[in-house]
Formats: C-alpha cells, sequence, structure tokens
C-alpha cells in the first residue's frame, strides 16, 4: 500500500487523525508539504458524516448489548467537550471549537469537535469551517513538531 495512502486512511481514524499521520509521515520519510496536505484532506473527509449522522447512530446504539458502552462513551466524550467549549467560548464559540480541534492534545480533534459542535446544534457550515480551520492549525503545529524532531515513532 503506498504511503500516502496510508497517510490518508490514518488521518481518518478517530483519535489519532492526523496527530499521528503527520509524524508516520516522516517516520516513512515522506516529503512533508506533500503529506500534509493528504493528511488535511483524509482528516476532513469524515467531518460532514459525524456531523449529520454521528449523534442519531450514536443515540441509536447506546442501549444496545456488545456496540452500547463504545457508544455512549462516545456520546459522553462529545458532551463533554461540547460543555467544555460552551464554558471557555461564551459567545466565542466558533473560535473556540477552532482552538480545541487545532491545539493536538489527546482528546481533541476533529472527530471529537465535530461531534461536540452537532451535539451543541452548532450550524453546519460555520462547523465545518471551524474545524477546518483547527484541522489546518494541528496540521501545522505537527508538521513543525516532526521538523524539529519530535516524533511519536
Amino acid at each position: 500500500m503506498s504511503g500516502y495512502l496510508k497517510l490518508f486512511l490514518i488521518s481518518m481514524v478517530p483519535l489519532i487523525e492526523l496527530r499521528g499521520a503527520i509524524p508516520y509521515s516522516q517516520w516513512l520519510g515522506l516529503p512533508i508539504i506533500p503529506s500534509y496536505v493528504v493528511c488535511i484532506i483524509g482528516n476532513m473527509i469524515p467531518v460532514p458524516f459525524i456531523y449529520l449522522f454521528a449523534q442519531r447512530v450514536l443515540e441509536w446504539g447506546k442501549d444496545k448489548p456488545l456496540i452500547g458502552g463504545l457508544f455512549t462513551f462516545c456520546l459522553e466524550k462529545g458532551r463533554k467537550g461540547g460543555r467544555k467549549l460552551t464554558s471557555k467560548a461564551g459567545r466565542g464559540l466558533f473560535v473556540a471549537l477552532m482552538l480545541f480541534v487545532g491545539i493536538p492534545l489527546p482528546g481533541t480533534g476533529a472527530w471529537t469537535g465535530t461531534l461536540a459542535a452537532s451535539i451543541l446544534d452548532m450550524d453546519f457550515k460555520p462547523t465545518v469551517v471551524a474545524v477546518m480551520l483547527g484541522v489546518l492549525l494541528a496540521g501545522l503545529i505537527m508538521m513543525s513538531a516532526s521538523a524539529l524532531g519530535f516524533s511519536l515513532f
């Protein structure tokens, strides 16, 4: 499998996203700028689907055997992220969402940010724009950290 295809797929995985894919690109020895672009695209593809469907699917599955625990965990993670965003942001929810997604810490990212925005009933377009700006920021931070030699591998 091509290195760029691996990056693309890794960037789509919840919790790992481009925060793991960009350092992995450097471990593979791939050029950083094309890797950054591939990771951004991969990280953003799930966003509209998360916004439109994740909350409904999680609500549906939260009381089902086998998947209920995981679905409840995901819902609580989104609600917790939403509460954190709301308490810190007030009227600056757009900027708070962008920073929540953009600062690469465990438990933040496009998946959690989009789910939190969905739970908070933020409008679709501002959510996607804030998440996109956050993903670009997180990518720049991870690209810089990788260039400076900080790595997960």
